[in-house]
Formats: C-alpha cells, sequence, structure tokens
C-alpha cells in the first residue's frame, strides 16, 4: 500500500497564502473587507500617545466579530483559538492579544461597538438588504451571568442580620470562658469577629439599596439584573428585543431591565427610523407590546401595524370567540384589520421573520445566557452578536448572489 508522506514534526506546514487552505470565499477574508470599509475613529479616540503601542483597532474588531459570527464569547477561549485557528491567525495578524487585551477592548469600547452595528446595517442596506416593508418585532430574556440564589430581600438581610449577631455573640462567649481577663480582637478568633462585623456593618447599606431599586428581590452577583417571567417561569437576566426587516436583517436590537415589553413599540420603531433613515411601511409585534397609546403613534406616522390585544391572540392561536369588546376606535379598527384574512396572512409573517433570528442567535451562537455582568455590558455582546449575524447574512446573500 502507498500512502503520502506523513511527518507533523516538520518545520514549515502553513502555506506561503491561508487563501489555498481557507479558500478565496471563506468568511474571514470577508470580515477584513468590510472591517477596511468601517469608520473606526472612535476607537481610536480612546487611545493615548504615550505607553506602550497598542494592538490596531481594526485588528480587534475583526476578530471580535469573527469569533462571535462563530458563537465564541469567551475571551480566554479566544486566545486559544487566536493561537491555534488558521482564521483567526489570519484576522489578528499573526499577533497574539492576551484573554485579558482581548476582554479589555470589548470593555472600553461599549459606544464604538454599538457604533459598528449601525455601520454594518447602512451597508447592508446600500448592497439591497435590510427591506423596511415589514419590520417584525419581538423580545427574549436572556439570563445573567448570576446565580438566581445570591439574592438579597428584605426578609433574607434582616435574618443574615440575626444570624451574624448570634455568631459575634457566641464568639465573646467563648473568649470570656477562656480567658475572661484577655482582651479580644489579638488573636485568630479575633480576625474572626473583625469579619463578621465588617459583614453586619454592610447589612444596613444592602437594605438601602433593595428598599432604592424598588425590587422585592436583588442579585448579589449582578445587582443591574432583573428577574424576569418567561413562559417556563421566572429568569435573572435582561430583555433582549430586536427588530428585523423582510429579508431577516436586524435593523434594530436593545437591551433593558424591563418586565414586560409595554412601552417598547414605539421606541424600537423610532430606533429603526434613526438607524436606517426612513420609517417602516408595516409593523408585527406579538399581545406583549399592545398598548394603545403606542397604536395611536403609529397611526398617525402613517406605519401600517399588526399588534393584536391579548383576548384576539388568544382567539387567532386557538380559535374561539373574543372575550371583551374594543370601545376605543383605534382598537376596533386594529381587530378588524386582523380578524381578515388579509391581516391575518401579514401577523402570521411574523413568526416566520423574527423566530427564526432569535433561533440562530441562541442555538448556535450561544446567546442564552451573558458572560458579563451589568446592563452597559450585556448591550455590548448583544451589539457585536447582532452585528455579526448581519454580516454573515451579508456574506450568505453575496456567495449567493
Amino acid at each position: 500500500m502507498k500512502f503520502q508522506s506523513y511527518s507533523p514534526d516538520q518545520g514549515y506546514l502553513l502555506p506561503p497564502d491561508v487563501r489555498e487552505v481557507l479558500g478565496e470565499d471563506h468568511l474571514c477574508f470577508f470580515l477584513r473587507q468590510v472591517v477596511e470599509r468601517l469608520d473606526l475613529r472612535v476607537f481610536e479616540a480612546d487611545y493615548e500617545e504615550e505607553g506602550r503601542p497598542a494592538y490596531h483597532p481594526a485588528m480587534m474588531v475583526g476578530v471580535w466579530l469573527y469569533a462571535y459570527a462563530l458563537g465564541m464569547t469567551s475571551s480566554r477561549r479566544l486566545e486559544q483559538r487566536v493561537r491555534e485557528d488558521l482564521g483567526f491567525r489570519y484576522l489578528a495578524g499573526g499577533a497574539q492579544p492576551d484573554y485579558w487585551t482581548l476582554n479589555e477592548f470589548r470593555r472600553r469600547h461599549p459606544k464604538g461597538l454599538n457604533d459598528l452595528f449601525t455601520q454594518v446595517v447602512e451597508l447592508a442596506r446600500a448592497a439591497g438588504l435590510g427591506r423596511l416593508g415589514h419590520v417584525a418585532i419581538d423580545s427574549t430574556r436572556v439570563k445573567a451571568n448570576a446565580s438566581p440564589n445570591r439574592t438579597d430581600s428584605e426578609e433574607k438581610l434582616r435574618a443574615e442580620r440575626l444570624r451574624v449577631r448570634r455568631q459575634i455573640r457566641r464568639w465573646q462567649q467563648a473568649c470570656e470562658a477562656e480567658d475572661p481577663n484577655e482582651t479580644p480582637g489579638l488573636e485568630l478568633g479575633g480576625e474572626e469577629r473583625q469579619r463578621l462585623e465588617e459583614k453586619l456593618a454592610g447589612i444596613p447599606g444592602r437594605l438601602k439599596q433593595l428598599k432604592k431599586s424598588g425590587l422585592k428581590r436583588r442579585s448579589v452577583t449582578d445587582p443591574e439584573s432583573r428577574f424576569l417571567k418567561e413562559r417556563r417561569g421566572y429568569v435573572l437576566g435582561y430583555t433582549v428585543t430586536m427588530a428585523t426587516s423582510e429579508d431577516h436583517l436586524i435593523v434594530e436590537q436593545q437591551v433593558s431591565q424591563k418586565a414586560t415589553d409595554n412601552g417598547l413599540l414605539v421606541p424600537v420603531v423610532e430606533a429603526v427610523r434613526r438607524r436606517c433613515g426612513e420609517s417602516p411601511g408595516k409593523v408585527s409585534a406579538d399581545s406583549g407590546f399592545f398598548v394603545l397609546e403606542d397604536l395611536k403613534v403609529l397611526a398617525q406616522q402613517k406605519i401600517d401595524a399588526y399588534v393584536p390585544d391579548s383576548n384576539l391572540a388568544r382567539m387567532l392561536n386557538r380559535g374561539g370567540r373574543l372575550r371583551c369588546r374594543a370601545r376605543d376606535p383605534v382598537h376596533r379598527q386594529m381587530r378588524r384589520k386582523l380578524r381578515g384574512r388579509a391581516g391575518r396572512a401579514i401577523y402570521a409573517r411574523r413568526k416566520a421573520l423574527i423566530e427564526p433570528v432569535f433561533g440562530v442567535l441562541k442555538e448556535q451562537r450561544g446567546l442564552r445566557q451573558f458572560r458579563r455582568r451589568g446592563l452597559e455590558k450585556a448591550a455590548v455582546e448583544v451589539a457585536l452578536a447582532a452585528t455579526a449575524y448581519n454580516l454573515t447574512r451579508l456574506w450568505n446573500a453575496r456567495s449567493t448572489g
């Protein structure tokens, strides 16, 4: 039997040009071309002339976008892939930034990374994507990087204060029983008492923060996260709201602490107008976004909305009859429109526009739990994920076109 030569220990394994291995149409080359067209001055303005030379923003942006396109959100894992993966090595230009540098770039530039999303939407629309004839809006809950068991509540804090006081009292009694004449606080037990007293002194501040937030339970690990209701119960995390065009391009993305979708419809539509430079023709959303005042605002703006109330949504999904009458003219008009054959067909299209996008982001890109803590940092992760998704849409449209 004849075999090809096999020598993994040879000194030279890679080809002179990575395109010989990856192919001309590989995603990393497309990302490199897009990054060259982006305006990165907002990143460059955050650097100073003094100190060590920093990694170029174009390199860091390209590496992170490629990582999120592959569903990789860990900076430690990314550090390893930059050393081992040919596509990452090409985008890094042979550099090997460590995980701290990679994560610091993501932490340092929230405004610039959100601006990338807008620039990519503009590029996609210039290429013919992002048609706003029908825009679908929906939201989902994404878990925070925090345990739901590590929370503060008024009852829990009061019980903890009582427990710490008892521990201090037992410690004092043990010291007095051992040597009544010795002053406590110098031996190992004194250090333990100091720790308990510091813990006790911090409880009033935690109680004050809890009352100020107006929450019944507040996460200790990620105080900005919220307990949000979903189909399977409650999840500690954030609300991610997105709007997609009729060709599955994400034209708006937001992260909030809102427990419901009420009041989000008009702000999302306004954000779509600002990012795209024009208003959508039709807007569809589920019953969670139904607010009568929002529908009146959209009607004044000549935007054709398809948003059922909860009773109508139940009838559309399960059949039966409407239970409550609509008294407002805008409400009655919405019901007539959605009960008609054409209105039902348009509203049914909503799921086909927005649900596959959430499916890709959650199942393929790992957007089920945030890596970092805090509302601003969660928003950066969503902006990166949405930007990378739009770039892959643009890449696939270019390849098929």
